[in-house]
């Protein structure tokens, strides 16, 4: 293997061996085609994969905030030329290149930008810790949904309000056997949340509101694993306020709200040249650019409640603009089960070159890579998670919110699975838990209440928790 995964997936050795199975697939497919070189550099690119981190699409279309987005989790105001794809990976230093010639990475007032003319890809190398577990590819707006889904192994799909086409690309995104069997990770991001309701002072809790709706929302739900309201340019102001920005905020909190309000009811005012406090226009232009005006607004009222400093301030924005949410989001759904979507990934690759050039042999490997589909148990959590999301599997009372944690849906331990995160148990104590919800959801699997789909469910579960129960050494017979 290029490489594995520890504590990814069910089961620490599950996800493990689902990866080596698979990879055995693509060395027999490399045998089998080594006379065709597309093929060959098609499926060693997928075989590369295995080493990477998870790759997450980020997608969406024209002022949706998808760089906005990339620079808040990223920590940096990054900015890439517009008619680019741009991959933001890992790396020593700030970087970038073109294929394979390196192109200049500038600081400038407003931020870094990669210096790549009408470059369509560009790979930026960047220092920071939440790239050690992702490659963020912020996807051109008019790219084919295709390309997006091909390429990455999950999705953060951007909108500002879901929308029959937002719906339709995420449909089109799963329009594949493999994909079905296997449903992608997509997470709904709803972007630009500070605009909500005109942008008023309680903008941000009316999106996070109606995150909730769409969670719940049958057309939404078996598309995507969650939902999130984000404030992009207040997440990015969370970790990358300046001082002078700080001390400008602070001057104008200053005020009497009366005095500055009537200057906060449009940019032009704010902007305007009759301004009652002694802060350029350029100044206040700049505060606009990086916050907007509900972000003035929301930062002079937690100013005067007493966030009156700029670690103090920061905190908030980063809470209240669904940062939080979103990071905790992404590491539950998908760089927790990077062993599976990267496996689903090399086996979407597979299938392509085995339906694009058959010949003798391949009906075997595509036979091999359906039952590695039907039968991976990394799958069926998978499969189970978007059935009782879409509806198409309900439980009884709360068996399906407990269903749902137990396979994984609030992340893969065993602490979050058991809902035990918070109550610090010790490995023998939650081993005693895991025992007790084992035996019941044995029960469930065999009980005469239940119909055939909920029992199938069931044993999922039961799977699911002998998994975790023997990679903490225990005993699931």
């Amino acid at each position: 293997m290029n490489g594995s995964v520890v504590g990814s997936g069910p089961v620490g050795s599950g996800a493990v061996g689902l990866e080596a199975r698979v990879g055995a697939l693509l060395d027999e497919a490399l045998a089998l085609y080594r006379d065709s070189p597309r093929a060959v550099s098609w499926l060693r690119g997928h075989r590369a994969r295995f080493a990477e981190p998870v790759r997450v699409a980020v997608a969406g279309g024209h002022g949706t905030g998808k760089s906005t987005l990339v620079s808040a989790l990223v920590g940096e105001e990054l900015t890439a030329p517009p008619t680019a794809t741009a991959w933001y990976r890992d790396g020593a230093r700030p970087a970038a290149w073109v294929g394979a010639h390196e192109v200049p990475v500038v600081r400038r007032d407003d931020g870094v930008r990669v210096e790549a003319g009408g470059a369509e890809r560009v790979v930026v190398e960047w220092p920071a810790r939440s790239l050690r577990d992702l490659v963020l590819v912020d996807t051109r707006p008019d790219a084919p949904v295709e390309l997006v889904f091909g390429e990455a192994d999950a999705v953060l799909h951007l909108t500002r309000h879901v929308r029959d086409e937002d719906l339709e690309r995420l449909r089109a995104g799963h329009d594949h056997p493999i994909a079905r069997a296997a449903p992608v990770t997509t997470l709904l991001v709803l972007a630009r949340a500070d605009e909500i309701g005109g942008g008023r002072i309680d903008a941000l809790s009316s999106a996070k509101q109606i995150a909730r709706r769409c969670r719940r929302d049958p057309a939404v739900r078996g598309l995507c694993q969650d939902a999130v309201a984000f404030a992009g340019l207040l997440a990015v102001a969370s970790r990358t306020l300046r001082d002078e920005e700080f001390a400008a905020l602070g001057a104008l909190s200053g005020l009497a709200r009366a005095e500055l309000d009537g200057h906060l009811l449009s940019a032009d005012r704010f902007a305007g040249e009759d301004f009652p406090v002694a802060l350029g226009a350029s100044a206040r232009q700049r505060l606009l650019d990086r916050l907007g005006l509900f972000g003035v607004r929301l930062c002079t009222t937690l100013i005067r409640q007493g966030f009156d400093t700029r670690v103090k301030l920061t905190g908030q924005l980063a809470q209240r603009s669904g940062l939080g949410e979103l990071r905790e989001a992404i590491g539950a759904h998908l760089t927790e089960r990077r062993g599976a979507l990267k496996a689903r990934s090399a086996l979407l690759g597979l299938d392509v070159v085995l339906r694009a050039e058959p010949r003798p042999g391949s009906v075997g490997l595509l036979g091999a890579l359906e039952r590695v589909v039907a039968g991976a148990h990394d799958f069926r959590e998978l499969r189970l998670l978007a059935a009782l999301a879409g509806g198409r599997v309900s439980l009884p009372g709360e068996l399906g919110e407990e269903a749902t944690r137990l396979v994984g849906g609030a992340g893969t331990g065993a602490a979050a699975r058991l809902g035990a995160e918070e109550q610090g148990l010790s490995g023998r104590e939650l081993r005693h838990l895991l025992l007790d919800v084992l035996g019941r959801w044995r029960e469930h699997a065999a009980s005469p209440v239940l119909d055939n789909a909920q029992r199938r469910a069931a044993g999922v579960v039961v799977r699911s928790c002998e998994g975790v129960l023997v990679e903490r050494g225990g005993v699931a017979g």
